[in-house]
């Protein structure tokens, strides 16, 4: 494989093999920079139906910029939202029973991953796929989703306090 910085011969460093995808860490012979290239089996590609009832392809490439969005300025590798990526495009293709999956199975997926890998993408991806209005959507998913941490930062008692500066200023 040509070097994607000088287009030089390029040596394969290091090789993994996970959930149908293989990650090959590469270096080139010539200006010695390193990157990952990743290799999948392209499967056939089914249609996303929208909230509108419209249909578009599935877009691994969608979905992987929303998720970079929630994480933004996150302390998360690009390995790991990768990773997320492959699962949750496995879960999706395991659950359609056809060729056509409804955009809210994709976004419960993702908001389950995400749950998982950091609470602030979490609640950043939550806010834009549930739409919130205001803060107090952000309350609830805190003190739903959240218990144990609404318990530890008092988010109710803060929220209150919040409440009544806001009415004192309208």
């Amino acid at each position: 494989m040509k070097c994607i910085f000088c287009e030089g011969e390029t040596k394969v460093t290091d090789k993994r093999d996970s959930q149908g995808e293989t990650r090959r860490r590469r270096e080139c012979l010539k200006c010695k920079k390193r990157f990952t290239t990743y290799e999948r089996v392209e499967e056939p590609n089914f249609i996303v139906i929208k909230k509108d009832k419209s249909r578009e392809p599935f877009s691994r490439e969608k979905l992987r910029m929303g998720i970079e969005k929630a994480c933004e300025k996150r302390p998360i590798e690009t390995e790991k939202i990768d990773s997320v990526v492959s699962e949750i495009e496995r879960k999706i293709r395991d659950k359609i029973k056809g060729k056509e999956v409804e955009s809210s199975v994709i976004g419960e997926l993702v908001m389950k991953e995400l749950k998982k890998l950091d609470k602030v993408a979490y609640i950043r991806f939550a806010s834009v796929y549930r739409e919130f209005k205001d803060i107090t959507d952000f309350r609830k998913v805190i003190i739903d989703d959240f218990p144990e941490s609404a318990r530890k930062s008092k988010v109710k008692e803060n929220f209150r306090h919040f409440k009544k500066e806001i009415k004192e200023v309208e």
